[in-house]
């Protein structure tokens, strides 16, 4: 890969250099709603639910660690997918040496970091998308350093935060690989979310980094169609899954005032009114929601409660497949991303039902 000298050179740079870097958290507000007021609770179906799902993930984890988009498809994309379950597990509580599910989140874990090559990037398949799976898996090494503060993780953890430093463009965003000229919110998000998460786990991350991706993702915003976030600044108006990841990550770098946020989530809230009705489809349904759900619970309040029995108890609820003692979603309900495997919306769909049970530091409000 041609970034891999590149970036050796930036980290030896780094590391071998006194720089001062910021190691506080962008906290500038607090949400609508906190856990104190939360009356969104976990009821027994649904529990049942998020266990028959946990069941299902366990069993489709691989033999080195890792879960791909389907256990009897060809494995692609397992740090991405790895990633998301992981989080779903952690959503419930286990850790690499807690909870039930203790055992798996430990070779989840040590794939991750099998994963991370001394250059900064993770071993992935395939490429083309990249900086997606550095993202997530960045974020989830992240929070696990923050619970553990196991020195195993911080030492691959900082050098896959520094690429991200480093691959930032002048906009301050990212794109699909190191290096672009260009940006999108797609991945900018992602990014964001990543150095956020090391940062509150105590790994240093520069202030201006932050700022410069808040600014990035705030240019997006597009007051076509009534406000939302387009794919690029200036390309365009909002969208599902945009919106989604706007509000996302505006609330996990501590905007949580920002009127952009409250414009995106009624856009977002006028289509999840519609879950119900014949044909609706979000697009990149899965992806989506994942940002759309934990934006929602970070805003709290009535609109959380509204998201969750609307979306969560209501779509999610009627949709899951069950098989036994397990339960699982089935990805022909995103239809963007219908060959990618069912974990990836069991994955997603899981961590939202749980967010209730406020067990992610990440998105503690």
């Amino acid at each position: 890969m041609r970034y891999m000298s590149i970036h050796r050179w930036l980290v030896a740079i780094l590391l071998s250099c006194s720089i001062l870097l910021w190691n506080g958290a962008a906290v500038v507000g607090e949400p609508e709603g906190d856990a104190s007021t939360d009356t969104v609770k976990v009821d027994p179906a649904t529990a049942a639910v998020i266990n028959g799902a946990l069941k299902y993930l366990a069993a489709q984890q691989l033999a080195d660690g890792s879960w791909s988009g389907d256990k009897s498809q060809p494995a692609k994309y397992q740090v991405a997918m790895t990633s998301y379950v992981m989080m779903a597990f952690m959503a419930n509580g286990n850790l690499p040496s807690s909870g039930p599910y203790a055992k798996q989140v430990k070779k989840g874990m040590q794939f991750l970091l099998d994963a991370a090559q001394p250059d900064g990037t993770f071993r992935e398949n395939p490429r083309g998308h990249y900086m997606y799976s550095h993202g997530l898996g960045t974020m989830v090494l992240g929070e696990l350093y923050g619970e553990t503060q196991d020195p195993t993780i911080r030492a691959k953890l900082e050098h896959l935060v520094l690429l991200i430093i480093h691959a930032q463009n002048p906009e301050g965003g990212w794109r699909y690989q190191p290096g672009s000229k260009d940006a999108d919110i797609s991945v900018t998000v992602p990014q964001t979310v990543a150095l956020c998460a090391a940062q509150r786990g105590g790994i240093s991350v520069p202030q201006v980094t932050i700022d410069k991706a808040v600014a990035y993702i705030k240019s997006c915003w597009s007051k076509e169609g009534g406000g939302g976030f387009s794919y690029q600044a200036g390309r365009g108006g909002g969208s599902f899954a945009r919106d989604s990841a706007g509000i996302y990550g505006l609330q996990l770098t501590g905007l949580y005032d920002d009127p952009m946020i409250t414009k995106a989530s009624q856009a977002i809230m006028r289509r999840v009114e519609n879950c119900d009705k014949p044909g609706w489809n979000a697009e990149w349904l899965s992806y989506g929601s994942y940002y759309a759900g934990v934006g929602h619970y970070l805003i709290g309040g009535q609109t959380w409660k509204n998201y969750y029995d609307t979306f969560a108890r209501g779509y999610l609820l009627k949709h899951v497949t069950t098989e036994g003692d397990q339960c699982h979603w089935d990805i022909s309900l995103d239809k963007s991303a219908k060959e990618l495997g069912n974990n990836w919306p069991t994955a997603v769909f899981t961590t939202i039902l749980s967010l209730p049970y406020g067990y992610l530091p990440l998105y503690q409000r």
